[in-house]
């Protein structure tokens, strides 16, 4: 069975790895059909992921479909279709009892801790199998994504009528803004490039755009745009250490401001004339919840998230190695790219 394996950064290679075993109690072997590529997998193909490590067969937004199912298994059956969460959690630690798996004690993410779905068949537990019901391979695929923005947002508490401002604009702050449209606020997204701003503008169809240059028109404009409350809510989803703590300087008094960005960099930013006499709020977000799967699944469904402008390019397995970097260049537009198993 062929498997994409990263043998270290920069370094594809098509391999041969035994076909998995049939399933045990509790577990689904399942035909991988597409694959999203995100950040996650850009930066361990650089090798400047945290928690990443080599070689590793990658691949965590996963359409699939069930072929056989275990002793036991009763959510899904042969023949469902279904999106993977790819955050295996061990159901016993002190985050997992109190119901916090995203962020479980001994996770890990299919893809990036263990090897994962770029490949042709895997066994997976069937409770991180979600039925993706009318939705396309394509779409079930881009689930796991959406999901990032969703729990950044749940995290974020944002509600009608605030002023939430998403700085970068890339796939896990185009999953933010997703979430922060359905809430009723107003969203805001600020980038540093003018074509990912005119995207959101033009296809998102978010008016509200705003072009970070790094310099003091940056707060000048966001205050013309709040009517100089500034944001109530900001999600920094670049990973960049910089914009990282400038996030503070945009944030409103009694604001909150959510990291789902990950940096590699320590932080360091003025405790009092930002943080501590405006009394923000400063949260991270990790990974999602089961429940951000089954919500995103019926928001599709219900046609409230569209999924067209998302997936702008697509690459057939064989032809990874050689796709694979143009997708790192700015000037390709690649918001989403599939890689095609079968």
């Amino acid at each position: 069975m062929k498997a994409l394996q990263l043998e270290k950064p920069e370094s594809w290679r098509i391999i041969d790895i035994p076909e998995p075993p049939s399933p045990e109690a509790g577990q689904v072997l399942v035909r991988v059909h597409r694959v999203g590529v995100c950040g996650t997998d850009l930066g361990g193909y650089l090798g400047k992921f945290p928690f990443f490590s080599y070689p590793r067969i990658p691949g965590h937004e996963l359409g699939v479909e069930v072929l056989e199912v275990g002793e036991g298994v009763t959510n899904v059956r042969p023949g469902d279709r279904c999106s993977v969460e790819p955050y295996l959690n061990c159901q016993q630690c002190y985050s997992c009892r109190r119901g916090f798996t995203n962020c479980c004690e001994h996770h890990k993410t299919l893809g990036v801790m263990c090897d994962g779905g770029l490949t042709e068949r895997i066994v997976l537990p069937s409770r991180k199998l979600h039925l993706a019901g009318e939705l396309t391979m394509e779409q079930a695929a881009l689930v796991e994504t959406l999901a990032i923005g969703c729990h950044a947002v749940d995290r974020s508490g944002c509600k009608s009528g605030e002023n939430v401002l998403v700085i970068g604009a890339g796939p896990i702050g185009l999953s933010a803004l997703e979430f922060v449209k359905i809430s009723g606020a107003r969203p805001i997204v600020a980038d540093i490039s003018e074509s990912r701003l005119a995207f959101v503008r033009n296809t998102m169809g978010v008016p509200d755009t705003l072009h970070i240059r790094n310099d003091e028109t940056d707060i000048a404009n966001l205050e013309t745009m709040t009517q100089g409350q500034r944001a109530d809510v900001v999600i920094d989803a670049t990973g960049n250490n910089r914009s990282m703590v400038r996030a503070f300087e945009f944030a409103a008094f009694a604001g909150r401001v959510v990291y789902v960005g990950i940096t590699q960099q320590n932080l360091e930013f003025p405790h009092a004339p930002y943080f501590h006499r405006r009394e923000i709020t400063l949260m991270a977000s990790r990974n999602a919840l089961s429940r951000d799967f089954t919500r995103i699944i019926a928001l599709i469904e219900a046609g409230r998230i569209d999924t067209n402008p998302w997936i702008t390019h697509h690459a057939n397995f064989a032809d990874v190695p050689k796709e694979f970097p143009n997708w790192l260049d700015p000037n390709a537009g690649v918001m989403k790219a599939v890689i095609h198993i079968d």
